[in-house]
This record gives C-alpha cells, sequence and structure tokens, in this order.
C-alpha cells in the first residue's frame, strides 16, 4: 500500500471513530506499528491529527479547544469537587511529602487538609497561597507563569521536580479516555503533570464524572499509572483499568 493510500485509510478510520489506537491502524491497514507511528507523526505535522499516548485523535474532536480561565471553571461541578476533595484529604497522613498540581479540584482539596506534618509543593500560584494561609510547611516550584490556569510550567519547573521524591500527587485533569489516557490542552503543563507522576510513589487524579470520554491534545499518563478519585462512574470499564475511588457512591 502506498503512503498516501495509507493517510487517506488512517484519515478515514479517526474521520469516523475519533480516536484510534496504534494497534487497531495495524490491524485495519495490515502493516507494522513501526510505519503506522510515522504516519500518525507525517500527519501530525501536516495538522492533520492530534498525535496522542498510542494513538491519535481527529481535529475535528478538539477544534475550537481553548483553556477556561480559574474563575470560570470553580463554580462548575462544585458539589463533586469537595466531595473528591474532602476525601482525598483525609488520605494524607505525617509523614507524607504531597505535591499538589494546579486546578480548581486541588485547589479545594487544600481548604479540606486538616494534616499540619506534612509537606507540600505546588505548581499552583494560589494554591502556594492558600498553603501558606493555612500555616503549612509549603514550597512552590520555579519556572515559567501561565497567566490562564495560575499554574508554574517550563523546563525550570520540570528541573525542580526532578529533585524531589513525592509520597503521593494529587493531580487534575481535562480528559479521561481509555485510549488516549489522562489528556490536558497545553504541552507545557502536560510535561510538569507528567513529571510529578514519575517522581511520586502513589498518584491521585481528582476528576468529577464529565472529564470521563473526552480527549486533549497532550496526553500525560497512562490509566494505570494513577488511581482515581471521582464522584461517580458512568462507565464502570474504568475500574478494569486503574483503582477507583467513587465519592458518591
Amino acid at each position: 500500500m502506498l503512503t498516501q493510500e495509507r493517510y487517506e485509510k488512517i484519515l478515514s478510520i479517526l474521520n469516523e471513530k475519533n480516536v484510534v489506537t496504534v494497534s487497531e491502524l495495524t490491524n485495519a491497514l495490515d502493516t507494522s506499528e513501526s510505519t503506522i507511528r510515522r504516519d500518525l507523526s507525517a500527519l501530525a505535522e501536516m495538522g492533520r491529527l492530534n498525535k496522542v499516548f498510542g494513538g491519535a485523535t481527529s481535529i475535528k474532536q478538539n477544534s475550537g479547544i481553548t483553556e477556561d480561565n480559574v474563575s470560570s471553571r470553580e463554580n462548575l461541578m462544585s458539589k463533586e469537587k469537595d466531595l473528591i476533595a474532602k476525601y482525598s484529604a483525609s488520605l494524607i497522613i505525617d509523614t507524607d511529602f504531597v505535591y499538589i498540581d494546579a486546578g480548581t479540584t486541588t485547589s479545594k482539596l487544600i481548604d479540606y487538609i486538616s494534616n499540619t506534618k506534612a509537606t507540600y509543593v505546588t505548581n499552583g500560584i494560589s494554591h502556594a497561597r492558600k498553603l501558606i494561609y493555612k500555616g503549612l510547611n509549603a514550597y512552590i516550584i520555579g519556572g515559567k507563569m501561565k497567566p490562564v490556569t495560575e499554574a508554574v510550567v517550563g523546563t525550570e519547573g520540570i528541573l525542580s521536580l526532578k529533585k524531589f521524591n513525592f509520597t503521593k500527587a494529587f493531580m487534575g485533569t481535562n480528559g479521561i479516555d481509555f485510549q488516549a489516557g489522562f489528556t490536558t490542552p497545553d504541552i507545557e503543563e502536560a510535561r510538569i503533570k507528567e513529571e510529578a507522576i514519575n517522581k511520586s510513589y502513589m498518584s491521585f487524579i481528582l476528576a468529577d464524572h464529565s472529564k470521563f470520554g473526552k480527549v486533549y491534545p497532550v496526553t500525560f499518563s497512562e490509566l494505570k499509572k494513577c488511581c482515581i478519585v471521582t464522584d461517580v462512574l458512568t462507565n464502570r470499564r474504568y475500574a478494569d483499568e486503574t483503582v477507583v475511588k467513587e465519592v458518591m457512591k
């Protein structure tokens, strides 16, 4: 099969399914994984698809994606976020060295923290302020400040995280999908999230039910690497992929 023919078939399958894995394309096109991966990279460079961990998503699925600022997101799913945050805070023990990701649900987590002996590190600007106001032992990583999400990102932030060995990380996400994993719109935030998870003994994704089944351009972790704390599962298959705690069940 000619290269252009493969491109057309890949885009046709993606147009129909929105999300596709490398293994699915390998079977459908009867070609090697290495060839499919090269094709996906080439099509991504052309702007014809979004390449994600283990496959690709269609441009139309993510067209028009913009990141909402913090103030526009903090009141969404407020009750669910409160319950998720309260349960997550109860997991922190005296000896923990905790990473708290920027985000609205992780911000609520700080409201429920009662443990004053643990140590906390964050990349959230408002999170650091809340930790200080509570009198907790807290650090903020260095790096570039991103105004929309009030997060510290960039190479300096990643280098800061490499020095740490966290016992627990509490992370936010924009999307959760079987094939794409945990995803976010911004590559710089994705790299910070990925490094924090890699440097943590246990990682928890704090996400209400609206995040499931959504895919954004950049994958920062596979499902199996993190536990999920959510309000309620609408698809039980996620519990087969990783540990899931439903706080409203």
